[in-house]
């Protein structure tokens, strides 16, 4: 769908992005009737095309990390339940599933700012194809806005520095060895790509969780579906900074930071900071890997549990609990790393990113710009957040999560609607004060 003019479009709920958490909201404020236009900068999904390596599969099999009213296979007949599409099959997937749902998308449209209206309904909203009214605006920009590189990076030096959202492939380096800081889903599969290609590479390794990829014959998504664990509406304390290390790549394995070592990489601490070219890890990789075992086997024990609780056929699955014995390079751990000297020639930060509202220019943030909400309806009337990490629950940031987020939203704008409805309809019988202009209000604006 192309891009037009919009100025003067008056539309009731105004959706910002159009990745999987634009394409959600949009087929539910749809079947509730709600009208509604998505605002796209680049092309549906664009983050998946350009925004990741070129290898990047789902993290999840393709049977769960989608919407319930598309399969997979009916986009590509190859693309089987238990597959892990690659990351042009997810883009194509939402572009199926927006046809599906003929959803009022418009791309090529920057939003640069959205201020509240004074003194009547709703925002002016700035575009770089005009200035429209909304009644409400829904963020659907996600969590993946800005990469994040620490401060402790060199500002200088022979070494390239790449955000793990930049890298493409293995010939994209310099000839030598390359040293990798983060090691979650990313970063162990950056690195693991990096080995294969023969690549000599470091990995900087700190807290992190280990699931199993599957366990007695189910992936472990399905197993933190049946425990409860996606639907945690809250973090444990002290996991603010804990990534998860799980991998769909090559058919799906369990990560073993170990048999990666085995395998000829190094792993190190935590990156801790840069002198004079000489990297410094702090003394926590065997503490690092221990913490991802008990996860690992915290796991495994809540699943046997419910085995057998619930009388359950599944084959037994020791390897599962097999530790592969410490390398080298955990039981004596480097501390320095003079980069020159060791060959290294590129830096991969796979140290997440960060959210950026700048453009939405109302009091929805607290001091650290981060928004205030619950459940994605922000303290903001007619502000919505969606597609975050934990907005209501675990899976909130995943696929399948952010489409239960979107409804929980879309039933909340439909019921605002529903009583600003009866309130117009209450000021259209009663007797008008003409010094009081009526509320602006399209209750059948249309995103054309």
């Amino acid at each position: 769908m192309t891009a037009l003019t919009l100025d003067n479009l008056h539309i009731d709920t105004l959706v910002v992005g159009a990745g999987q958490a634009g394409v959600a909201m949009s087929e539910h404020l749809g079947k509730l009737g709600v009208p509604h236009l998505v605002l796209e900068r680049h092309r549906i999904a664009e983050a998946w095309r350009t925004a990741r390596w070129d290898s990047l599969v789902a993290n999840g099999p393709a049977w769960h990390d989608r919407f319930p009213n598309l399969t997979f296979d009916a986009v590509d007949a190859r693309i089987g339940d238990d597959d892990f599409p690659s990351k042009e099959s997810v883009a194509a997937y939402f572009e199926a599933y927006a046809r599906q749902i003929d959803a009022p998308i418009r791309t090529g449209v920057d939003v640069h700012r959205v201020t509240r209206n004074e003194g009547s309904l709703g925002f002016t909203v700035e575009t770089s194809r005009g200035v429209i009214e909304a009644n409400r605006v829904v963020a659907a920009t996600g969590p993946f806005q800005h990469p994040v590189i620490p401060a402790i990076a060199p500002r200088s030096g022979p070494q390239k520095q790449f955000h793990s959202s930049e890298y493409r492939h293995p010939e994209q380096l310099p000839d030598g060895a390359v040293l990798v800081v983060g090691a979650g889903s990313s970063g162990v599969q950056i690195a693991d790509e990096l080995l294969r290609a023969g690549k000599r590479v470091y990995l900087s390794v700190g807290p992190h969780d280990r699931p199993p990829r599957t366990y007695r014959g189910r992936d472990f998504c399905w197993w933190l579906g049946v425990l409860g664990k996606w639907d945690a509406e809250a973090m444990q304390p002290g996991t603010e900074h804990v990534t998860i290390a799980v991998s769909g790549a090559h058919g799906g394995r369990t990560v073993d930071f170990r048999e990666l070592a085995h395998r000829g990489m190094t792993l190190v601490g935590r990156t801790q900071s840069f002198d004079g070219g000489v990297a410094t890890f702090a003394p926590d990789l065997a503490d690092n890997l221990a913490r991802g075992d008990e996860n690992l086997r915290a796991l495994l024990d809540d699943a046997d549990a419910y085995i057998a609780r619930n009388g359950l056929d599944l084959p037994e699955d020791p390897e599962a609990r097999r530790i592969t014995p410490d390398p080298e390079c955990v039981s004596q751990p480097l501390r320095e790393l003079d980069l020159e000297a060791a060959g290294v020639s590129a830096m991969i930060w796979a140290t997440g990113f960060k959210v950026d509202y700048g453009w939405l220019d109302v009091d929805a943030f607290d001091a650290d710009g981060k928004p205030h909400h619950q459940r994605g309806v922000s303290t903001e009337p007619g502000v919505y957040f969606l597609g975050l990490p934990w907005l209501s629950r675990r899976g909130s940031s995943f696929i399948w999560g952010v489409w239960h987020d979107a409804k929980h939203i879309a039933d909340h704008i439909a019921t605002q609607r529903r009583y600003l409805d009866y309130h117009l309809q209450a000021q259209s019988t009663a007797p008008r004060d003409t010094a009081t202009p009526p509320l602006t209000y399209s209750a059948n604006a249309r995103a054309e």
